[in-house]
């Protein structure tokens, strides 16, 4: 009798760690990101990882949501393209939540508020703001919402970039005359290029940045929004935009 009931006991506890390691099984995702981005994404020159406001925001999520993260550095647009088509699973890159990206992928909740900014050269006196870009060469970064908004200021001429810094580096350099990219990141390359660029006028535009998922995966989209949601409550974006914006 002692012998069954040691033999009922050691299946029991069997099962029991099975169903343990099951439920606590770890889901691996792939998660794209453009990482010329700063500060919230980016590649550490000296470490040569991925590294910002938004990555430092994913790992929190998907701590949180027990998920583990692949980060992919891919270029904007094939990044766009390939959550699409449902390359990567979830894609966390400054995406701005547009009607015709909700179209082809979902998104989280929002986590933060943006907007379009222009920077031009320091002895730049005629550019003021977006109302007076009209006649002049833009740069941009191809398939962005500074790429739209440009697009659709009269007279104004837009020159796509597949890197942002090489903007801002023509920008320095004469080669264009301003360029149009979102707040906090204009504000990050003229804050370290301060004795050469300025920004000008107000910000213009209201988006809000949000992780894409993509379509299919809904239990994902969710388990990320909880999470999130958790990562607001507990004043982690209020900490990383110290971190990363506020330098």
């Amino acid at each position: 009798m002692k012998r069954w009931l040691c033999v009922l006991l050691i299946s029991l506890l069997i099962v029991s760690m099975t169903l343990t390691s099951c439920t606590q099984t770890t889901t691996k995702i792939r998660v794209a990101t453009d990482a010329t981005w700063p500060p919230f994404e980016s590649v550490n020159e000296q470490t040569k990882e991925i590294e910002g406001f938004d990555i430092d925001l994913f790992k929190a999520i998907a701590e949180k949501a027990n998920i583990e993260v692949e980060f992919i550095n891919v270029a904007w647009d094939p990044l766009l393209a390939g959550m699409a088509q449902g390359t990567y699973d979830a894609a966390i890159s400054s995406i701005s939540i547009l009607p015709e990206r909700q179209a082809v992928m979902l998104f989280s909740d929002p986590y933060f508020a943006a907007g379009q900014l222009v920077a031009v050269r320091i002895d730049n006196t005629t550019i003021t703001g977006k109302s007076s870009l009209s006649g002049k060469t833009v740069g941009v970064q191809l398939g962005t919402t500074g790429n739209i908004e440009v697009n659709n200021i009269t007279g104004a001429t837009a020159r796509p970039y597949d890197d942002i810094g090489l903007a801002f580096q023509d920008l320095m350099n004469g080669q264009i005359d301003a360029v149009v990219a979102d707040n906090p990141l204009v504000l990050s390359y003229v804050g370290k290029n301060s004795t050469k660029l300025k920004t000008v006028g107000e910000v213009f535009s209201a988006e809000n940045y949000g992780i894409a998922v993509a379509k299919g995966k809904e239990d994902l989209l969710k388990k990320i929004n909880i999470a999130l949601k958790q990562v607001k409550a507990e004043g982690i974006i209020e900490t990383l935009s110290q971190k990363w914006l506020e330098k």
